[in-house]
């Protein structure tokens, strides 16, 4: 169902903007054209990986601050950014 990733790292930025959602393809795009780049490759992939293979969503959120987890799991909006399924 939901796949989390705790990372040292608010989610995955555009410039300096944490992109709250994106999709695959969005996501495929933005390695293409080296927005995401370096250390973020690896970690994009795997969660891209783990979507194209049945998990409906994905999320990176940074594990160093306290209650991220429970803000992820229990509020509206989440943290960091969430990778969703395109249907």
């Amino acid at each position: 169902e939901k796949l989390l990733f705790l990372t040292d790292v608010k989610g995955i930025k555009n410039g300096e903007e944490i992109i709250s959602e994106a999709s695959p393809r969005e996501l495929q795009r933005m390695i293409d054209s080296g927005v995401i780049s370096g250390g973020m490759i690896p970690k994009v992939n795997a969660l891209l990986a783990a979507v194209s293979q049945g998990v409906k969503s994905a999320h990176i959120i940074d594990g160093r601050v306290p209650h991220n987890l429970l803000a992820e799991l229990f509020t509206e909006h989440g943290v960091g950014t969430w990778i969703h399924r395109q249907d």
